[in-house]
C-alpha cells in the first residue's frame, strides 16, 4: 500500500509544471466489521477503502479535490491526472489565500505499527462465550488503518496502526443497560475477562429497584469512559492557539485570571502512544507529545499551519481544528479495587451523554448519566440510579474537589465508523470527586 501511493505521487509530480507545488494526502484501512445482538452474530463484513486527497498550490493560491482510489494503478492515474488539470484550471480564478501554510521543508519518514491483533474468528468466539446467558449487544471492529503524505518537493511519510475495538453492552430491559468497551493493540484474555465479570455484576445489581435522589451536591465516582467524555468535550476550542489569541477558549480563565486545576491533574496530546497519524495534511510533523496542562497549570496551546502563519509562531502540527487527537490524562495513586470503598455513599457514574457547555467562560459542563450509575452506600451498590443531569465545571470537578485519580489507565479508542474508522485516542483514569453538582 505504501509503495503504491509512492508511485502515485511521483507520476503525479511527474505531470507539473513551473512553480506549482502538489500535496497529497492518502488515507486508508482494512476493517473487519462483526455486529452483535442477543449474543449472537448479526452481521460481518470486511471494508477495504483508499482515498487520495490533492491539493494543487500556486504561489499563494490552491485548489483541493479528494477522489477514491480503486487499487488498479493505470485507472488510478488516469483519475488523478484528470483531477490535477480540473484544479489547475481552478487555480488561477481563486483569492490568495493570506494563512496557506506548507511544509517546504523536506521531513520524509514512516511509522509502521505492529500487527499483534487476533484472528477475528477467535476474537467473535471469545466475545460469544462471555456474552453466553446474557444478551449482548454491540460491534467489532480491527484491522488496519494507513496515511500517507507526499509532496512535489520530495517529502515522503507514511503510518500504519494495527487496532480493534469492542464497543457492547449487556442490554436488560427497556432502557435499562450495562455499556463497555474493550480496545487495544493485543487481545489479553484476562482483561477481557475482568471486564465480562464486572459488567455482569453490575447487571445483576441493575435488576434492583432503581432509586432517585435529590439534586444537590454528592461524592462520586467517575470511570475512565466518564470522564473521557468530560475532559474531551475541553477539546472543542480549550487548546487552540486561534482560540487563545481571540479569546474564545473555554479555558479563558486559566489563560487570563491564573486559575488552575488540581496538581493531580497532568493532560497531554500523547501522539506517540496514540493511533492517529504523527504528520498532518500540510506536511509537518507532530512531536511525541504536546503539554497541555502540566500538575494543574496550562502549559503549551495546539497551534496548526493556518494558525502558525496568521499569528507568525511555529505550528506543532495541529489539525484544522486544533483539537487533541490522542489524549492523555496522568494517573494517581488510587488502586482500582479500591474505588467503592474509597466512595463510601455516592454516585457511581459509568457513562454520560448529552454533554455541552452551558457556560464557556467558565466551563461548566451540562450532560446526563446513562447506563448503568449507581448510588452506592458503605462503599457498596445499593440500588441503579434514575438518569440525572448534572452542571459542574472543570475547575470544581478537576480542581479543588478532585480527590484522586486512579493509578490505572484505560486505553479508549474512538468507536466511530462514519466514513471510516475514527483514529482518536485516549489514555485515561479514573476519576473520585466530592460536593459534584446534579441539578436535575
Amino acid at each position: 500500500m505504501q509503495s503504491y501511493f509512492n508511485q502515485i505521487a511521483n507520476f503525479l509530480t511527474s505531470q507539473l509544471s513551473g512553480e506549482e507545488v502538489l500535496t497529497m494526502g492518502f488515507s486508508g484501512e482494512d476493517s473487519d466489521f462483526v455486529r452483535f445482538n442477543q449474543s449472537k452474530v448479526r452481521q460481518a463484513g470486511y471494508v477495504q477503502q483508499r482515498y487520495l486527497e490533492l491539493d494543487l498550490i500556486s504561489g499563494s493560491r490552491h485548489a483541493a479535490s479528494v477522489l477514491t482510489l480503486s487499487g488498479v494503478e493505470e485507472e488510478d492515474r488516469s483519475r488523478a491526472t484528470e483531477t490535477v488539470e480540473s484544479l489547475r484550471k481552478l487555480v488561477p480564478d481563486l483569492p490568495e489565500d493570506p494563512h496557506l501554510l506548507y511544509a517546504t521543508q523536506v521531513c520524509s519518514g514512516e511509522q509502521t505499527g505492529d500487527n499483534t491483533l487476533p484472528d477475528s474468528g477467535d476474537a467473535v468466539e471469545r466475545i460469544l462465550a462471555g456474552g453466553a446467558g446474557r444478551d449482548l449487544v454491540g460491534i467489532y471492529s480491527a484491522g488496519a488503518v494507513y496515511s500517507g503524505f507526499a509532496n512535489s518537493l520530495g517529502q515522503r511519510n507514511w503510518f500504519s496502526a494495527y487496532s480493534f475495538n469492542f464497543d457492547w453492552s449487556f442490554y436488560l430491559r427497556a432502557d435499562k443497560a450495562v455499556k463497555s468497551s474493550y480496545a487495544g493493540f493485543e487481545w489479553d484474555a484476562d482483561v477481557f475477562a475482568g471486564k465480562i465479570d464486572r459488567a455482569g455484576e453490575q447487571l445483576t445489581a441493575l435488576e434492583r429497584d432503581p432509586r432517585s435522589i435529590e439534586p444537590g451536591r454528592y461524592r462520586v465516582y467517575m470511570t475512565p469512559v466518564a470522564v473521557n467524555d468530560f475532559i474531551g468535550l475541553v477539546g472543542w476550542g480549550g487548546y487552540g492557539l486561534k482560540a487563545h489569541r481571540t479569546k474564545q477558549t473555554v479555558l479563558i480563565r486559566m489563560m487570563e485570571e491564573g486559575a488552575s486545576l488540581s496538581p493531580k491533574v497532568t493532560i497531554v496530546e500523547n501522539t506517540k502512544e496514540g493511533v492517529a497519524p504523527n504528520f498532518q495534511g500540510q506536511g509537518f510533523l507532530k512531536p511525541d507529545q504536546v503539554a497541555l496542562i502540566s500538575a494543574g497549570a496550562l502549559q503549551d496551546c495546539l497551534v496548526s499551519p493556518r494558525s502558525a502563519r496568521e499569528y507568525g509562531v511555529p505550528t506543532n502540527g495541529a489539525n484544522d481544528m486544533e483539537a487533541p487527537e490522542s489524549l492523555d490524562m496522568a494517573v494517581g495513586d488510587l488502586p482500582q479495587e479500591e474505588v467503592l470503598a474509597r466512595l463510601d455513599t455516592g454516585v457511581y457514574i459509568s457513562n454520560v451523554w448529552y454533554l455541552n457547555f452551558s457556560d464557556r467562560p467558565a466551563c461548566r459542563i451540562t450532560g446526563m448519566t446513562r447506563f448503568a450509575s449507581f448510588w452506592v452506600e458503605g462503599g457498596r451498590i445499593a440500588a441503579p440510579l434514575d438518569v440525572m443531569r448534572f452542571d459542574e465545571t472543570l475547575y470544581r470537578a478537576f480542581g479543588e474537589n478532585l480527590v484522586g485519580l486512579t493509578r490505572e489507565r484505560e486505553v479508549i479508542l474512538e468507536a466511530g465508523t462514519y466514513g471510516s474508522r475514527d483514529t482518536g485516542s485516549g489514555r485515561i483514569p479514573g476519576a473520585l470527586i466530592e460536593d459534584f453538582n446534579f441539578n436535575l
